[in-house]
């Protein structure tokens, strides 16, 4: 019962979206919308921004569910895209009226959740030690991030696909050679 008016809150939130800025939208709009109480909504969240941030949480998981190997981080990276771009109303808004900053938060969720089990796929029985696998996918996070937001605040037009094939052929085998190239590395004592 809970998640359901969670997920009524989402779908009010986004309905209003449509219709008003962010910064116009209030918790009496969202309980109205919900037809709940504003204690119900306090209950589940302590502000508006609150609930934003669990949207964009809540899609990230939809966008990333079961897509992280190495083989389909290209297709995790695709959903990445389309989750943003199905929710452009909402992403266009928070980014305007929140800043870049939260859309840059949850962008680096999404990527480094994909990257991790890419990199953890990719080293699996190689000597890596677990602060230099999580540095690989921070440094390939903050380019998949960097192209994303300029993406976005290029108002997401053009095709998604275009960049994700030259994404392709720019990072061919180099995630791999980092790894390779962590692994070779001696550690001084």
């Amino acid at each position: 019962m809970a998640n359901m008016t969670k997920y009524a809150l989402e779908a009010s939130l986004k309905k209003l979206l449509l219709q008003k800025p962010l910064d116009k939208i209030t918790i009496n709009d969202l309980t109205e919308d919900c037809g709940i109480s504003r204690m119900a909504f306090y209950y589940h969240f302590k502000d508006i921004y609150d609930l934003v941030e669990w949207v964009c949480l809540e899609d990230a998981a939809r966008a990333l569910q079961g897509k992280k190997t190495y083989d389909s981080w290209q297709k995790g990276l695709s959903q990445i895209f389309e989750a943003v771009l199905e929710n452009k109303p909402f992403i266009m808004n928070v980014y305007h009226s929140i800043g870049r900053e939260q859309v840059e938060r949850y962008l680096f969720k999404l990527t480094y959740e994909l990257l991790k089990g890419v990199v953890e796929e990719k080293s699996a029985g190689k000597m890596i030690a677990e602060e230099d696998k999580a540095f690989i996918a921070w440094f390939y996070q903050y380019g998949f991030v960097g192209v994303m937001l300029d993406w976005i605040d290029r108002g997401m037009k053009q095709d998604y696909h275009t960049i994700l094939e030259k994404l392709s052929v720019a990072l061919k085998g180099t995630m791999t050679k980092s790894i390779e190239n962590f692994a070779a590395e001696p550690k001084e004592l």
